[in-house]
């Protein structure tokens, strides 16, 4: 008699214990379908300009090379410089997956408006990793060398 209320008390644990991951698990899965997350505030050096902003990827893919479907990029950028001659810039380099390797783009944002914040929004697919570098510097079509090269990129997303 006791071996069966043992085997009747493991069956009964056993069967909690399933119900209890089949109600997880499609809550969890909803998490990671989209992930959001708000970043910022970045700065230039001197604080000359600063982004902030929020990134959601959706459909992460994990059977090759890690990569999420989209990623969606939004947010502001702010110049804090009087000078009309002077722009904040907020850079993000984009890696994605192109077959096997993992290329990347630049996707710039400038503002030369004076403590008025230019908006932005953005989507790339089959995105690995996502980093940004504000900087202010003088009004041109592009952002300089010296902007994309000196000083450290900061990642806002970074497929797992």
């Amino acid at each position: 008699m006791t071996i069966s209320r043992i085997l009747t008390g493991l069956t009964i644990a056993a069967t909690a214990s399933i119900a209890a991951v089949a109600t997880v698990a499609p809550a969890a899965q909803a998490a990671t379908a989209a992930d959001s997350a708000a970043w910022g505030p970045y700065y230039a050096p001197g604080r000359a300009a600063h982004a902030v902003g929020t990134l959601t990827a959706t459909g992460e893919d994990h059977a090759d090379l890690p990569t999420a479907d989209v990623v969606r990029v939004s947010g502001k950028v702010y110049d804090h410089t009087r000078p009309a001659a002077t722009c904040g810039w907020a850079v993000f380099r984009i890696t994605y997956r192109s077959g096997s390797n993992l290329p990347f783009r630049q996707h710039a944002v400038r503002d030369c408006s004076y403590r008025t914040p230019k908006r932005f929004s953005f989507s790339y697919q089959d995105v690995y990793q996502v980093e940004l570098k504000v900087c202010a510097e003088g009004k041109s079509a592009k952002p300089s060398l010296v902007c994309q090269y000196a000083g450290t990129w900061k990642t806002l997303y970074l497929s797992k």
